[in-house]
């Protein structure tokens, strides 16, 4: 069979059709709290109404439905032809910029977040599920604006491409070369040989959690708006709250099951696909969820001690506060229920250390992932005895299977490059004014779509402060780290254009 030579610029076009359609639908879901919550007055649009923002969401659905319906009729011979790796990459890096340019229309039509470069800047934050806000006063704007910036993050956490291909059948075409083109992590997983049923299930599961998570927060108090709000945040490892002072404004209770669904949502979603399917020792014996279990388990051992013996808080608090923050921050979910930076200086180190871990393959967490680190240091090991013994061929194993050597090539590739653009991040920022501290801080933030950083970009304080420059920087590492590099950075290759 011949290899295609061009570039199949229709599907393309179709394809992001499709899921500006998509987005304009969950625009909609968002207008009967606009409803509930606002005015009466459905024919007095005031844009200076904070509770007012039903017409911004109704306009902004047409606006990016009639987009979508254009791009894809437009094209419409075009899903018959055949879809490839390069179309892949296209789409994917294409359709996290496009689906983000209309997700800023409710803000900017509504004057939530009049100014262009802040709402580009929080829609791109709420898809990447990095959770960084501009925002002072959350919780002045009105309950449709704050239900669609919780869905950027529940659309983002589990992939617009995915969910496409979960709800459009007919993009089994080529689909997999989307798929491996979004998903994050060195292995892509699939729970069924047809990529779409893979995608299904993916999303089935991410639906189920997140219906779970909702029914025990209002159980604690919270109502529907907010128990759903916090639900998609959580289960996207996006850290978007409704309140000002993030998850420090609830109860114990609710803090603790947003603890607990953080954990799930940092797991590999195959596991979760095991466990549902009664396979509980496949999940135990796992060794990525092992070792995600055991630097959970320890650095919350570690704060919670120091927590204690410092004084800062009691015995239990200590405990809640040091798990709460690790899997925030581990698992890239970037709630907050207390200000890290006001802790002893010891334990920012560790703080800072897992902003380089991430959570699992295969979750909606971003950053390195828990794979990459142990293959990583297998790898390390393992060439000590290769160096006593040079003739022998000693593999990488992972749950007792060889790894190829191609993926561990890739893996030191990936921690390469991570370095490198995290460093170009720090130097950008600094070009752009900021200290060295909270150039650090902004840009591991944004490479790992953590949300709070260190220095002014700290869990007390939000994203203001950086310039626009500067926030143009932090939403290219926002994209970067959510698409893990590769899938962007081929698209400059001169290799990738040629025919």
């Amino acid at each position: 069979m011949a290899t295609k030579k061009y570039i199949n610029i229709r599907a393309i076009l179709q394809i992001l059709g499709l899921l500006l359609i998509i987005e304009a639908f969950f625009m909609l879901f968002c207008i009967p709290f606009s409803w509930y919550y606002g005015s009466t007055d459905f024919f007095d649009w005031n844009i200076e109404d904070a509770n007012h923002d039903f017409w911004p969401l109704v306009i902004s659905a047409a606006i990016t439905f009639i987009s979508g319906i254009i791009l894809y009729f437009g094209s419409r011979k075009a899903i018959r032809e055949d879809i490839g790796k390069r179309e892949g990459y296209i789409i994917v890096s294409i359709a996290w910029v496009v689906i983000s340019l209309f997700g800023a229309l409710p803000y900017i039509l509504s004057g939530s977040i009049p100014n262009f470069t802040n709402a580009f800047f929080e829609t791109i934050s709420g898809f990447t599920t990095t959770g960084s806000t501009i925002l002072n006063d959350i919780e002045a704007l009105p309950k449709g604006i704050l239900f669609w910036r919780a869905i950027t993050h529940w659309i983002g956490g589990m992939g617009i491409i995915v969910l496409s291909l979960a709800i459009l059948p007919f993009l089994g075409i080529g689909g997999m070369q989307m798929y491996i083109a979004e998903v994050p992590g060195p292995t892509h997983d699939k729970l069924h040989p047809r990529i779409t049923q893979t995608a299904k299930l993916l999303w089935g599961i991410y639906v189920l959690l997140t219906f779970i998570q909702t029914l025990l927060l209002m159980l604690g108090g919270m109502d529907l708006f907010e128990s759903l709000a916090h639900s998609f945040a959580t289960m996207a490892t996006g850290g978007f709250s409704t309140r000002n002072d993030s998850i420090a404004s609830f109860s114990p209770y609710i803090q603790y099951v947003i603890t607990f669904f953080m954990f799930l949502a940092g797991m590999n979603f195959t596991l979760h696909y095991m466990a549902l399917h009664g396979r509980i020792r496949e999940v135990l014996r796992n060794e990525e969820f092992r070792y995600y279990f055991f630097l959970v388990i320890i650095s919350t051992l570690i704060i919670t001690i120091v927590l204690t013996i410092t004084g800062t808080y009691g015995l239990e608090a200590s405990f809640r506060n040091a798990i709460f923050t690790v899997l925030s921050i581990m698992g890239t979910s970037g709630f907050v229920t207390s200000d890290y930076m006001m802790w002893p200086g010891a334990l920012w180190f560790i703080i800072f250390m897992l902003m380089f871990v991430g959570g699992s393959a295969g979750s909606t967490g971003g950053g390195i992932k828990v794979v990459r680190h142990m293959l990583l240091l297998k790898n390390s090991l393992l060439e000590l005895k290769r160096l006593l013994h040079p003739q022998a061929v000693i593999p990488v194993r992972m749950n007792g299977r060889p790894v190829s050597q191609e993926i561990i090539f890739k893996v030191l590739a990936f921690f390469l490059m991570y370095i490198i653009v995290f460093a170009a991040g720090v130097f950008a920022l600094s070009i752009c004014g900021l200290d060295f501290e909270t150039s650090v801080g902004a840009s591991i933030s944004s490479i790992g779509n953590i949300g709070p950083g260190i220095g002014k970009v700290g869990p007390a304080y939000n994203f203001t402060v950086i310039p626009d420059p500067g926030k143009w920087v932090l939403m290219i590492l926002m994209i970067l780290g959510r698409l893990e590099f590769f899938t962007v950075l081929i698209l400059f290759s001169p290799a990738f254009w040629k025919r």
